[in-house]
Protein backbone atom coordinates (compact mmCIF):
# COMPACT_ATOMS: atom_id res chain seq x y z
CA UNK A 1 0.00 0.00 0.00
CA UNK A 2 1.23 3.32 -0.72
CA UNK A 3 2.93 5.23 1.98
CA UNK A 4 0.83 8.48 2.14
CA UNK A 5 3.81 11.06 3.33
CA UNK A 6 6.02 10.12 0.26
CA UNK A 7 5.51 12.67 -2.37
CA UNK A 8 3.15 10.49 -5.50
CA UNK A 9 5.57 11.83 -7.93
CA UNK A 10 8.28 9.70 -6.44
CA UNK A 11 6.17 6.30 -8.63
CA UNK A 12 6.69 8.08 -11.76
CA UNK A 13 9.20 5.78 -12.90
CA UNK A 14 8.62 2.84 -11.11
CA UNK A 15 8.75 -0.18 -13.63
CA UNK A 16 5.87 -2.33 -13.04
CA UNK A 17 6.14 -6.32 -13.06
CA UNK A 18 4.54 -8.15 -16.18
CA UNK A 19 4.18 -11.21 -13.44
CA UNK A 20 2.17 -8.80 -11.59
CA UNK A 21 -0.31 -7.28 -14.33
CA UNK A 22 -0.44 -10.74 -15.00
CA UNK A 23 -1.64 -11.71 -11.81
CA UNK A 24 -4.04 -8.91 -11.54
CA UNK A 25 -5.64 -9.96 -15.09
CA UNK A 26 -5.98 -13.64 -13.72
CA UNK A 27 -7.55 -12.77 -10.54
CA UNK A 28 -10.23 -10.79 -12.48
CA UNK A 29 -11.25 -13.26 -14.60
CA UNK A 30 -11.26 -16.08 -11.69
CA UNK A 31 -13.39 -13.82 -9.35
CA UNK A 32 -16.00 -12.84 -12.27
CA UNK A 33 -15.90 -17.01 -13.59
CA UNK A 34 -14.26 -16.34 -17.11
CA UNK A 35 -13.28 -20.24 -16.72
CA UNK A 36 -12.44 -20.34 -20.81
CA UNK A 37 -10.62 -16.79 -20.92
CA UNK A 38 -8.75 -17.85 -17.70
CA UNK A 39 -7.90 -21.19 -18.62
CA UNK A 40 -6.47 -19.58 -22.34
CA UNK A 41 -4.56 -17.06 -20.28
CA UNK A 42 -2.68 -19.23 -18.71
CA UNK A 43 -2.30 -21.05 -21.32
CA UNK A 44 -1.00 -18.54 -23.39
CA UNK A 45 1.26 -16.76 -20.52
CA UNK A 46 2.91 -20.03 -19.61
CA UNK A 47 1.88 -18.56 -16.07
CA UNK A 48 2.26 -21.62 -12.89
CA UNK A 49 -0.60 -21.33 -11.08
CA UNK A 50 -2.20 -23.46 -8.44
CA UNK A 51 -5.66 -25.46 -9.83
CA UNK A 52 -7.50 -24.13 -6.96
CA UNK A 53 -8.33 -20.69 -9.34
CA UNK A 54 -10.44 -22.59 -11.24
CA UNK A 55 -12.32 -25.18 -9.00
CA UNK A 56 -16.29 -24.84 -8.68
CA UNK A 57 -16.23 -22.03 -11.00
CA UNK A 58 -18.76 -23.55 -13.22
CA UNK A 59 -20.88 -24.01 -10.29
CA UNK A 60 -20.11 -20.26 -8.79
CA UNK A 61 -20.45 -18.77 -11.70
CA UNK A 62 -23.86 -20.70 -12.39
CA UNK A 63 -25.11 -19.64 -8.57
CA UNK A 64 -24.03 -16.21 -9.46
CA UNK A 65 -26.42 -15.83 -12.62
CA UNK A 66 -29.39 -16.90 -10.73
CA UNK A 67 -29.13 -15.15 -7.78
CA UNK A 68 -28.79 -11.95 -10.87
CA UNK A 69 -31.42 -13.40 -12.68
CA UNK A 70 -34.24 -13.74 -10.84
CA UNK A 71 -33.96 -17.56 -9.68
CA UNK A 72 -32.91 -16.47 -5.97
CA UNK A 73 -34.36 -19.91 -4.44
CA UNK A 74 -31.99 -21.97 -7.13
CA UNK A 75 -29.36 -19.88 -6.56
CA UNK A 76 -29.59 -20.70 -2.63
CA UNK A 77 -30.56 -24.95 -3.66
CA UNK A 78 -26.78 -24.79 -5.14
CA UNK A 79 -24.81 -23.08 -2.90
CA UNK A 80 -26.25 -25.57 -0.11
CA UNK A 81 -24.70 -28.06 -2.48
CA UNK A 82 -21.53 -26.52 -3.23
CA UNK A 83 -20.74 -24.87 0.25
CA UNK A 84 -23.47 -26.68 3.01
CA UNK A 85 -23.06 -24.46 5.71
CA UNK A 86 -22.74 -21.11 3.99
CA UNK A 87 -25.88 -19.81 4.10
CA UNK A 88 -26.22 -21.29 8.14
CA UNK A 89 -23.47 -19.35 9.48
CA UNK A 90 -23.86 -16.10 7.17
CA UNK A 91 -27.48 -14.75 8.40
CA UNK A 92 -27.13 -11.36 6.28
CA UNK A 93 -26.44 -13.13 2.86
CA UNK A 94 -29.22 -15.62 3.20
CA UNK A 95 -31.68 -13.03 4.03
CA UNK A 96 -30.85 -10.83 1.61
CA UNK A 97 -31.36 -14.12 -1.06
CA UNK A 98 -34.71 -14.89 0.11
CA UNK A 99 -35.57 -11.15 -0.04
CA UNK A 100 -34.97 -11.20 -3.50
CA UNK A 101 -36.92 -14.08 -4.22
CA UNK A 102 -39.61 -11.83 -2.62
CA UNK A 103 -39.05 -8.98 -4.35
CA UNK A 104 -39.70 -11.37 -7.82
CA UNK A 105 -42.75 -12.21 -6.29
CA UNK A 106 -43.75 -8.92 -6.07
CA UNK A 107 -42.59 -8.09 -9.35
CA UNK A 108 -45.08 -10.28 -10.67
CA UNK A 109 -48.06 -9.44 -8.61
CA UNK A 110 -48.30 -12.55 -7.01
CA UNK A 111 -48.93 -10.23 -3.62
CA UNK A 112 -50.64 -13.37 -2.14
CA UNK A 113 -47.70 -15.83 -2.64
CA UNK A 114 -45.14 -13.04 -1.90
CA UNK A 115 -46.92 -12.38 1.92
CA UNK A 116 -46.98 -16.66 2.42
CA UNK A 117 -43.19 -16.86 1.77
CA UNK A 118 -42.68 -13.85 4.02
CA UNK A 119 -44.54 -15.31 6.76
CA UNK A 120 -42.79 -18.49 6.47
CA UNK A 121 -39.22 -17.86 5.50
CA UNK A 122 -38.56 -14.21 6.57
CA UNK A 123 -40.72 -13.67 9.56
CA UNK A 124 -38.39 -15.43 11.68
CA UNK A 125 -35.97 -12.97 10.80
CA UNK A 126 -38.14 -10.91 12.78
CA UNK A 127 -36.83 -11.94 16.17
CA UNK A 128 -33.42 -10.21 15.64
CA UNK A 129 -33.43 -6.68 15.80
CA UNK A 130 -30.91 -5.81 12.92
CA UNK A 131 -33.81 -6.73 10.36
CA UNK A 132 -36.64 -5.41 11.56
CA UNK A 133 -36.47 -2.26 9.91
CA UNK A 134 -35.68 -4.20 6.81
CA UNK A 135 -38.23 -6.61 6.97
CA UNK A 136 -40.89 -3.30 7.71
CA UNK A 137 -39.38 -2.09 4.26
CA UNK A 138 -39.80 -5.56 2.13
CA UNK A 139 -43.42 -6.15 3.75
CA UNK A 140 -44.20 -2.35 3.17
CA UNK A 141 -44.00 -3.22 -1.32
CA UNK A 142 -47.28 -5.29 -0.56
CA UNK A 143 -49.25 -1.99 0.13
CA UNK A 144 -48.63 -0.19 -3.18
CA UNK A 145 -50.01 -1.19 -6.55
CA UNK A 146 -46.84 -0.17 -8.24
CA UNK A 147 -44.28 -1.09 -5.98
CA UNK A 148 -41.93 0.75 -8.39
CA UNK A 149 -42.81 4.20 -7.67
CA UNK A 150 -42.66 3.33 -3.39
CA UNK A 151 -40.67 4.93 -1.54
CA UNK A 152 -38.34 1.46 -1.23
CA UNK A 153 -38.01 1.27 -4.79
CA UNK A 154 -34.15 0.86 -4.37
CA UNK A 155 -34.86 -2.91 -3.23
CA UNK A 156 -36.81 -3.45 -6.66
CA UNK A 157 -33.54 -2.38 -8.56
CA UNK A 158 -30.92 -3.86 -10.91
CA UNK A 159 -28.55 -2.69 -7.97
CA UNK A 160 -29.80 -4.21 -5.18
CA UNK A 161 -29.84 -7.63 -6.87
CA UNK A 162 -26.38 -7.14 -7.78
CA UNK A 163 -24.86 -5.93 -4.59
CA UNK A 164 -26.65 -9.32 -3.59
CA UNK A 165 -25.27 -11.24 -6.04
CA UNK A 166 -22.03 -9.99 -5.31
CA UNK A 167 -21.89 -10.34 -1.84
CA UNK A 168 -22.31 -14.16 -2.41
CA UNK A 169 -20.32 -14.75 -4.93
CA UNK A 170 -17.74 -13.14 -2.12
CA UNK A 171 -18.91 -15.75 0.56
CA UNK A 172 -18.30 -18.79 -1.78
CA UNK A 173 -14.72 -17.18 -2.15
CA UNK A 174 -14.01 -16.69 0.60
CA UNK A 175 -15.32 -20.13 2.05
CA UNK A 176 -12.55 -21.06 -0.33
CA UNK A 177 -9.61 -19.41 1.13
CA UNK A 178 -9.61 -17.42 -2.09
CA UNK A 179 -9.55 -13.65 -2.24
CA UNK A 180 -13.15 -12.30 -1.96
CA UNK A 181 -12.18 -9.09 -3.83
CA UNK A 182 -10.00 -9.05 -7.10
CA UNK A 183 -7.06 -7.54 -7.43
CA UNK A 184 -7.94 -4.94 -9.67
CA UNK A 185 -11.08 -4.02 -7.61
CA UNK A 186 -8.55 -3.29 -4.81
CA UNK A 187 -6.10 -1.27 -6.45
CA UNK A 188 -9.08 0.74 -7.96
CA UNK A 189 -10.40 1.31 -4.41
CA UNK A 190 -6.55 2.45 -3.10
CA UNK A 191 -6.12 4.45 -5.80
CA UNK A 192 -9.77 6.33 -5.26
CA UNK A 193 -8.40 6.77 -1.57
CA UNK A 194 -4.88 7.78 -1.99
CA UNK A 195 -5.82 10.73 -4.74
CA UNK A 196 -9.07 11.51 -2.45
CA UNK A 197 -6.32 12.18 0.40
CA UNK A 198 -3.82 13.90 -1.78
CA UNK A 199 -6.67 16.26 -3.46
CA UNK A 200 -7.56 17.48 -0.06
CA UNK A 201 -4.14 17.68 1.37
CA UNK A 202 -3.22 19.54 -1.74
CA UNK A 203 -6.18 21.58 -2.94
CA UNK A 204 -6.38 22.65 -6.35
CA UNK A 205 -2.76 22.00 -7.09
CA UNK A 206 -2.84 18.50 -6.20
CA UNK A 207 -4.58 15.82 -8.43
CA UNK A 208 -8.05 15.52 -8.84
CA UNK A 209 -10.00 12.67 -7.03
CA UNK A 210 -9.65 9.15 -9.06
CA UNK A 211 -12.28 8.61 -11.36
CA UNK A 212 -12.57 5.55 -13.30
CA UNK A 213 -14.51 6.74 -16.05
CA UNK A 214 -11.77 9.52 -16.71
CA UNK A 215 -8.83 7.22 -16.67
CA UNK A 216 -10.65 4.82 -19.17
CA UNK A 217 -11.29 7.63 -21.60
CA UNK A 218 -7.59 9.29 -20.70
Amino acid sequence: MMDLDLDPRQYDNTAINDSDVRNIVLSYLVHNCFKETAETFLTCTGMNQSADYLVDMHKRKSIYHFALEGSALKAIELTQQLVPNLLDGNEDLHFDLLSLHFVDLICSRKCTEALEFAQAKLTPFGKINKYVEKLEDFMALLAYEEPEKSPMFHLLSPEYRQNVADGLNRAILAHANLPSYSSMERLIQQATVVRQFLHQEAGKEGPPPFSLKAFLKS
